[in-house]
């Protein structure tokens, strides 16, 4: 794919937006109908950066759009997408089902665990034949948004633990379907996409130490310019926005789920002073920090 093709894609920040990831999970879980009827049932072809789609269509149908490539839909079949792969969506306005969207993350660590058998390296999509397949996957679906939507104690540990049978139950499918049909790889230039993986990974490793983007440039083996104009073209946003919006996820989830001072979460991220750090996130959410943890707390509150 040429830049100026590249550049055309638009990169969106969350299923069919273009807004900052709204929560401090590293998992994101809503019906399909929920979003999608916004948008006249229609996602325009897009990408993301740094965030893989899982989606299970339990009702109606889909033209799914994957790497140009089209497809018709219909119920019980789960599709999964990438980070950087380009995918459209057109629903029926009969749909049902969920989308399961995955920070980076989290998408690194399951890939970690489940290596390169991992579902969720590669867009796929895979029609659920066999009740037994259909009764699992919907069950577990069900279990997280659920589980999602309802806070209580053990929350983060129970999610993290049903992601994973998820994906371990969509990687057999994928081991089994896998001679049978196509698999699919977004379409990018290696090398920059190669870089812009580096460059993740270095984030992911290193962003309590907020290094600067020229150090993390060198690291990679390009100029901080080219860095910048591969995290544009490919990811939206410039080098440093992906830096600090890592920061921000790291911040939210802290003064979510601990019990840390805002001093402790400012010294634990980097920051030389905590007035620095409360500047940095009030900019980046128009709230404090004492200001969004009070509001956190009012949500958990309500909940439950």
């Amino acid at each position: 794919m040429t830049p100026s093709s590249a550049t055309s894609v638009p990169v969106f920040k969350l299923y069919g937006e273009t807004q900052h990831w709204p929560t401090p999970d590293l998992l994101h879980c809503e019906s399909i109908p929920e979003r999608s009827r916004l948008h006249d049932w229609r996602i325009r072809p897009h990408r993301h950066a740094d965030l893989v789609h899982i989606l299970l269509i339990s009702q109606g149908s889909v033209t799914l759009e994957l790497e140009g490539t089209r497809h018709d839909l219909q119920s019980a079949t789960t599709i999964i997408v990438p980070a950087m792969a380009i995918h459209g969506f057109h629903f029926s306005p009969d749909v049902q089902g969920h989308i399961i969207t995955l920070a980076k993350p989290l998408a690194d660590h399951l890939h970690t665990l489940l290596g390169e058998s991992s579902a969720l390296r590669k867009a796929d999509f895979f029609r659920l034949s066999h009740a037994h397949e259909q009764t699992r996957i919907t069950t577990l679906v069900a279990q997280i948004d659920r589980e999602y939507r309802q806070p209580a104690p053990g929350r983060s540990m129970l999610l993290e633990a049903l992601i994973q049978a998820l994906v371990v139950e969509l990687s057999r499918l994928g081991h089994y379907a896998g001679s049978l049909k196509k698999r699919y790889t977004p379409r990018q230039n290696d090398k920059g996409q190669q870089h812009i993986e580096h460059f993740q990974a270095l984030i992911e490793a290193r962003y309590r130490e907020q290094p600067s983007i020229e150090w993390l440039a060198g690291q990679v083996g390009i100029s901080s310019a080219h860095l910048n104009m591969l995290c544009r073209e490919l990811a939206g946003r410039s080098a440093l926005q992906m830096l600090h919006e890592r920061l921000l996820l790291e911040a939210k989830r802290q003064l979510t789920y601990t019990n840390m001072t805002i001093g402790q979460v400012s010294d634990n991220l980097g920051f030389s002073e905590p007035a620095y750090f409360t500047r940095f996130f009030k900019r980046n959410t128009a709230l404090s920090p004492r200001e969004f943890r009070l509001r956190q707390t009012a949500v958990n509150a309500i909940a439950k």
